[in-house]
């Protein structure tokens, strides 16, 4: 991808409201679905919240910001799901792309990034999750190579979610 950044949030230089624009537009296709993920309603405090003690990834296009990803290292647990508590497993999420610009490759390069990282990072696997009735995220998973793990229903959102992982080691 021609002038594409992949580098980690700066909470000096970079904007929060910024990035949330980005998570709530990205998002957007999901609200209009009827499906309640945090990045559909969050304001700059939660993501702020929500990417402390995380890395928080940002990709730039030709100076703009254009895509994110938050990544959890295999230390720190997000709970509620015993595949996320495993000592290998590295999680991911608020992932999203400016909604003109997908499907043009850079939601590919942040996978690839991330799942580079996660390797450096020491973790075994890579696991995310996402709503069980979203089929076209499911399905773009698992043709980078996820499977599914199991069912979790988290308290802050309205859909029951699947976990998805994918071995990094192989």
């Amino acid at each position: 991808m021609d002038n594409l950044t992949i580098r980690r949030f700066d909470p000096e230089s970079d904007s929060i409201e910024e990035l949330t624009l980005l998570l709530n537009r990205a998002y957007k296709i999901l609200a209009d679905m009827g499906l309640r993920y945090w990045a559909t309603w969050q304001g700059p405090d939660v993501t702020a919240d929500r990417i402390k003690d995380k890395h928080c990834f940002v990709a730039f296009q030709d100076g703009k910001l254009v895509g994110t990803i938050t990544y959890a290292p295999p230390d720190k647990k997000k709970g509620g799901s015993p595949w996320y508590d495993r000592a290998e497993v590295a999680g991911i999420g608020q992932f999203g792309v400016e909604p003109g610009l997908q499907g043009k490759g850079i939601g590919l390069e942040i996978m690839q990034f991330i799942e580079d990282h996660a390797k450096a990072d020491g973790a075994g696997e890579l696991a995310l999750d996402t709503a069980e009735s979203a089929k076209h995220l499911t399905q773009w998973y698992e043709r980078l190579g996820y499977r599914f793990i199991e069912h979790v229903q988290w308290d802050q959102v309205n859909y029951r979610s699947v976990v998805m992982s994918k071995k990094l080691s192989e």
